[in-house]
C-alpha cells in the first residue's frame, strides 16, 4: 500500500527553519521529519512512499538521491576516486519524489498524483506531525467498515499544564497533557481511490470540501487515537520534539 506524505507547504509559522528548507526536512535528532514519519510506517511493513513536493522540493530530492551516502560510512581513495563502504544503514524503502506544484493545495497534491495512485487503497499523512498511532490497527479498522475514507482522530496536545481542582484543592496535576475535550484531524488517513473523485483541481483543500462532502455522504470514519500525537508548527514545538528525542523516550519511536 502506498503512503503519500504531503510535503509541499510553505511552513510560514516556523520561518526560522523553513527559510532554507521545507518543513518536512527540519531535523529532529539530526534526521529530517520525513525520516521519522517514514519509520513509523515502515515499522508496520509499509515501505512504498510518494512524497508530494512543492516549496523547496529540490532539498527533499537531494536528500533522498544521496540517502545512501548520508547514511553510510566509507573510505575514499583520493588518488582514483574509488570508495569502499564500511558501514551503512539503508531501509527497504522506495520513495517517489514528485513535484506537485509550489502553490498547490493539500487536496490538489493528491489530484496531481492520481495517475501514480491508481486504483488501490492508499494512505496519506502530513509531513510535519508524528505519532505512536498503530498503523496496522488503522489499516485493519479501515478495511472493516467498508467506507471510502478513514481519518485518525486525536486529542490536541495542551499548551499548558492541566489541573483538577476540588473545593480549592488541586487533586491532580498533569504537565501539558493531551486535552480531554474534542477530537481533531490528526492526519494518518486511509483512502480508497474513490476519494479522488471528491477532489476537483489543484486548488482543492483536502480538509474543506472533500472531507466535508465525504462526511456528509457517510463515507468518512474516525479511527480514535488516544496516544501521542504532535505536530511541528512552531519553533517551540520543534524544540519540544528535540527534547523528547534527546531523552531517549520519544513516544513516536516505535521502530
Amino acid at each position: 500500500m502506498k503512503v503519500v506524505i504531503l510535503a509541499g507547504g510553505l511552513g510560514t509559522r516556523i520561518a526560522e527553519e523553513t527559510s532554507v528548507r521545507p518543513k518536512p526536512m527540519v531535523e529532529i535528532g539530526g534526521k529530517p521529519m520525513l525520516w521519522h514519519i517514514m519509520n513509523i510506517y515502515s515499522s508496520h511493513g509499509f515501505n512504498e512512499f510518494i512524497v508530494a513536493c512543492g516549496y523547496k522540493g529540490e532539498v527533499i530530492k537531494e536528500y533522498f538521491n544521496n540517502f545512501f551516502y548520508h547514511n553510510s560510512d566509507f573510505v575514499i581513495s583520493l588518488r582514483n576516486g574509488q570508495s569502499e563502504v564500511v558501514n551503512s544503514y539503508c531501509p527497504e524503502w522506495t520513495v517517489g519524489l514528485i513535484d506537485t506544484g509550489l502553490h498547490t493545495m493539500t487536496g490538489g497534491r493528491l489530484f496531481n498524483l492520481r495517475e501514480l495512485l491508481g486504483k488501490e487503497t492508499f494512505m496519506v499523512t502530513y509531513g510535519d506531525g508524528v505519532s505512536d498511532v498503530n498503523i496496522s490497527s488503522l489499516v485493519a479498522f479501515h478495511g472493516s467498515h467498508g467506507k471510502l475514507a478513514t481519518v485518525t482522530a486525536v486529542r490536541p496536545p495542551a499548551r499548558f499544564g492541566g489541573l483538577v481542582v476540588s473545593d480549592g484543592q488541586v487533586t491532580e496535576f498533569s504537565e501539558k497533557p493531551q486535552t480531554g475535550e474534542g477530537w481533531i484531524n490528526g492526519g494518518f488517513f486511509v483512502f480508497e481511490p474513490g476519494v479522488l473523485d471528491y477532489i476537483s483541481d489543484e486548488q482543492t483543500i483536502l480538509e474543506r470540501e472533500p472531507l466535508e462532502r465525504l462526511a456528509a455522504d457517510g463515507q468518512l470514519v474516525a479511527f480514535k487515537h488516544e496516544g501521542f500525537w504532535q505536530p511541528m508548527d512552531t519553533l517551540r514545538e520543534k524544540q519540544m520534539l528535540e527534547s523528547l528525542w534527546a531523552s531517549g523516550n520519544a513516544p513516536w519511536k516505535v521502530w
